[in-house]
């Protein structure tokens, strides 16, 4: 009797991990959309580019709030100072700008692993209250995750 209640235990504690009961999983996977941006909606002094392309996005919570994580690939490597820029919050939703300064001189392109680029920002509870959806833009992408 022991074992068939701590099999049944084991079985739907694993069910749980795919659903909203799981803590660590409140914003779901990212899904990505093809855009070409023609004007960014960055600050004016800001002088860096969009990131090329935005290759994975994950919320991950936090005892005070959560953290974005983006990670973003440009054209060549060398690319610096990348940071997620809060270009609109409104409706439910955050979006971010990927931005980043291109090399100073020129770069070989070298692989897609050796030109990835992460960057976080930081939400607290306060900045989330109300969020449903939270969006990172780059030049020729953008990603989603949506509170499940």
């Amino acid at each position: 009797m022991l074992r068939a209640t701590l099999a049944l235990a084991l079985i739907l504690s694993l069910a749980a991990c795919g659903t909203r009961l799981n803590p660590f999983n409140w914003f779901g996977g990212d899904r990505e959309e093809r855009i070409a941006v023609t004007e960014p909606a960055a600050a004016p002094g800001d002088a860096r580019q969009l990131v090329a392309e935005v290759v994975e996005l994950s919320v991950d919570p936090t005892a005070q709030g959560a953290i974005v994580r983006a990670m973003g690939r440009p054209p060549v490597q060398g690319f610096w100072e990348a940071e997620l820029v809060e270009v609109a919050r409104e409706g439910g939703s955050i979006t971010y700008e990927f931005r980043v300064f291109p090399p100073l001189t020129p770069t070989r392109e070298g692989t897609a692993q050796s030109r990835e680029v992460i960057v976080g920002a930081t939400l607290s509870n306060f900045d989330l209250a109300g969020i449903r959806t939270i969006t990172v833009i780059g030049a020729q992408n953008r990603r989603s995750v949506n509170r499940r």
